[in-house]
């Protein structure tokens, strides 16, 4: 059994797991994983005995518990630091944490109106003008990191893989579930994300998941 456990929701809708998640998979340390299903009777209960806050994901590691995506993420970034899991230059690193941090607190039209579903297909969902606004300012931070930090060293936001790109991970899931229309550096971005190899597993297992919640199906 490995020293670090990750305690995950659903993988088709859990926007939060998907991105420690992703974090421990590029990093490639051993780690296990335990899915626990949201919004049925006995999730609350079964979660709580796993994380202090009554939500998911939380990780493990030995006696440790931390919760809070972002908190695990930096938690990561401490334990594993010759990954560089944030940007080495101080610049791009005040730039990714504010990045992560605006996407954590905010978005939530997009978050309402675009509901992560990974293996869905809504290409006809008509954005309201709340949610074009989130899309919108989502392709300027993509834009803007990319263009600053990012070009021409390997499609990321910031050149290797980073925090910034897990967090960012679930938006691009949620682009490709509503076909949103997107510009074509934002697209090349997405296929960045999708195209990776623990991105591939996560959405394998997502659409093999048996559970459904029907307030995420349209």
């Amino acid at each position: 059994m490995a020293d670090l456990t990750i305690y995950l929701g659903n993988k088709n809708y859990s926007s939060w797991s998907l991105r420690p998640w992703l974090v421990l998979k590029q990093i490639g340390v051993m780690f296990d994983e335990v899915v626990i299903p949201l919004y049925e009777p006995s999730s609350k209960a079964t979660i709580m005995k796993y994380s202090p806050s009554g939500t998911v994901p939380a990780l493990r590691h030995g006696g440790l518990v931390v919760w809070d995506s972002l908190a695990i993420c930096e938690y990561l970034a401490e334990s594993f630091p010759t990954f560089h899991l944030w940007p080495k230059d101080s610049d791009a690193r005040a730039v990714a944490r504010s990045a992560c941090a605006e996407l954590h607190s905010g978005f939530q039209a997009l978050r309402s109106h675009l509901p992560m579903n990974v293996r869905a297909s809504v290409p006809n969902r008509v954005l309201t003008p709340e949610a074009q606004a989130d899309v919108n300012r989502v392709m300027a931070i993509w834009r803007d990191c990319r263009k600053r930090f990012g070009e021409g060293k390997g499609g990321f936001l910031f050149g290797p893989f980073s925090i910034a790109d897990a967090t960012y991970a679930p938006v691009v899931t949620r682009f490709r579930t509503y076909k949103v229309e997107l510009e074509r550096e934002a697209e090349a971005y997405c296929e960045a994300i999708t195209s990776l190899p623990a991105m591939q597993e996560w959405i394998a297992a997502a659409r093999n998941e048996p559970m459904i919640i029907d307030r995420y199906e349209f």
